[in-house]
């Protein structure tokens, strides 16, 4: 691998709203007007659909793209900000005994230092850069990806955005940590909304963040915070949307496509920590509807957090999840006729299978939604359940990553 070396201190141009974006490469389009941005973003979506919107003589347009402030098409919107509640730090061991922090360089493993991101959490990148000072002062060393000596890798941050709390984690190439205790205390004073330290340890030669062992070090075992109304308990390794202000506006969007009627059953796959179903749950039942929400899940960690969130939010008779594959668990409920009204989808980039495609197609639900972070994914899913019956009636873009090309989105399918 490529060495770890800090960026030079070369003069680095002004006039750009973040020094070091050329470098970094993490907000490409930061220096473009944010109007321009959704307006680029709205062409590469009607362009993307196009072909499968005539291919099938759908009767749908793609809608606006939902900005942070605007949509698509507004005159005047101010470029988003402080953003991103959630920020990772990789680390590296520097002359005597520094450990750097910040970020890598577009397409290296050169480190850049981050005084502060303008996009992040605000106070996120001081408790990230705190992190190291604490190491250097306690004597941890940082690990080097050429020797793959020394002990700490990565620092994973959460904040809170609807409380005052802060998880950090701490991923490391070995379970021992030296001078354990007042490497604690020092963690615990860097900023006061720390209320959970977790150890995640990964020993394998990779370029992935996080390994498959984590323990809690110190504090609350997991971090709460909420969206739509709804209580969540989150766990260092559980998945939980980095931007919850437009999270929001993309669970909403889901929920108002479900359509929810008294009585349906609602199966939300890929559902790992629960939050869409809990949220379209809350909603219901709020609105005065009898539903049954059942959460699909590999990931065990989360489908624990998504019960402890039912009860949270006192959805716990309504709400009931499973840590299983989700095609495998959507055959067996075919093969024994229980019935689906609503199907949620939230795969990862890689979109869905047609395995679980033909699954969920043979539980036959009356509406499927489909949230996607991989529109190219998502238009190839589409074309398959096309084929089994089903057409699209509204797609509407999110931006969940400003100053990026990045776009989510949100497909409401229904059955002919």
């Amino acid at each position: 691998m490529a060495q770890h070396r800090t960026a030079s201190h070369k003069k680095r141009p002004a006039d750009g709203p973040c020094p070091v974006m050329r470098e970094c490469g993490g907000c490409a389009w930061l220096g473009m007007p944010y109007r321009k941005q959704l307006a680029r973003k709205q062409r590469a979506m009607e362009e993307l659909f196009a072909p499968l919107i005539e291919k099938h003589r759908w009767d749908v347009a793609i809608d606006p793209v939902q900005g942070m402030g605007g949509k698509a098409g507004d005159a005047d919107i101010p470029a988003p900000r402080a953003f991103r509640y959630k920020a990772v730090t990789p680390f590296a061991p520097g002359p005597r005994g520094r450990v750097r922090s910040g970020f890598f360089a577009r397409g290296t493993h050169r480190i850049i230092p981050i005084p502060e991101c303008i996009v992040e959490a605000p106070g996120a990148r001081a408790i990230l850069n705190g992190v190291a000072r604490a190491a250097e002062s306690c004597r941890i060393p940082a690990y080097n990806e050429d020797t793959r000596r020394g002990l700490l890798r990565y620092a994973v941050l959460r904040m809170g955005w609807r409380s005052d709390e802060a998880m950090l984690t701490l991923v490391t190439s070995q379970r021992n940590l030296p001078h354990y205790q007042s490497f604690l205390k020092t963690l615990h004073d860097i900023d006061p909304r720390i209320t959970t330290i977790a150890q995640n340890i990964n020993p394998r030669v990779t370029n992935a963040i996080l390994g498959s062992e984590t323990h809690i070090l110190a504090g609350r075992t997991h971090l709460r915070d909420q969206l739509l109304g709804c209580t969540f308990d989150i766990s260092p390794t559980a998945f939980y949307q980095t931007n919850p202000a437009q999270t929001e506006v993309l669970y909403q969007l889901a929920i108002d496509g479900m359509g929810l009627r008294d009585g349906d059953v609602l199966m939300d796959a890929y559902c790992g920590s629960g939050t869409i179903g809990l949220c379209a749950a809350r909603a219901a039942v709020d609105a005065g509807h009898t539903v049954q929400l059942l959460g699909v899940e590999r990931n065990v960690a989360g489908i624990a957090d998504a019960k402890r969130s039912a009860a949270l939010n006192d959805l716990d008779q309504v709400a009931h999840f499973v840590a299983d594959d989700a095609t495998a668990y959507m055959r067996r409920a075919a093969e024994h006729g229980e019935r689906v009204d609503v199907l949620c989808f939230d795969p990862p980039r890689a979109g869905s299978t047609p395995a679980c495609l033909d699954a969920a197609c043979e539980l036959g639900p009356r509406r499927i939604v489909y949230v996607s972070c991989n529109p190219q994914t998502q238009v190839r899913d589409i074309e398959h359940l096309a084929r089994s019956g089903y057409r699209m009636i509204r797609l509407t873009p999110v931006d969940m990553f400003p100053h990026t090309d990045h776009v989510e989105t949100v497909a409401i399918l229904e059955h002919r």
